[in-house]
């Protein structure tokens, strides 16, 4: 759990991805578009209070997601996310966690503001290079 001061999308990244959601419906996305969209929709998780613990006890597919940050080069983000994966089979509440478990959990989240700082570049590099 850490400050972080919300990720404020570009104006072209923002239409981009309402594009793309809205295209999902009709036609199924290429990789590089589909990972957009993730990282797009988990930002909001890593930036939460459980961040991480959030992430791993959510529904979505957790190696696309994972894969969809590398992809586009966020490998600040990849390391925390891989270093925590024990969480998904840990318990559902942050709390039950024993204090090893939390002090751990802790110093991963540290290394996330320094990768979600990062990002904003990061993705619109990937969408110049890939879907641009």
């Amino acid at each position: 759990m850490f400050a972080q001061e919300p990720i404020e999308w570009p104006e072209k990244i923002e239409i981009l991805v309402d594009r793309l959601e809205s295209e999902s419906d009709e036609r199924a996305l290429s990789r590089e578009e589909r990972a957009l969209l993730d990282v797009y929709e988990t930002v909001p998780v890593l930036e939460s209070d459980d961040c991480l613990h959030e992430f791993w006890q959510s529904e979505v597919n957790h190696q696309r997601v994972i894969s969809s940050f590398d992809l586009i080069g966020a490998t600040a983000l990849v390391d925390p996310l891989n270093a925590s994966r024990w969480c998904g089979s840990s318990s559902q509440e942050r709390g039950d966690y024993s204090e090893t478990e939390a002090d751990y959990l802790s110093t991963i989240e540290e290394e996330l503001p320094a990768g979600l700082d990062e990002l904003i570049d990061l993705v619109l590099e990937f969408i110049e290079e890939e879907l641009g």
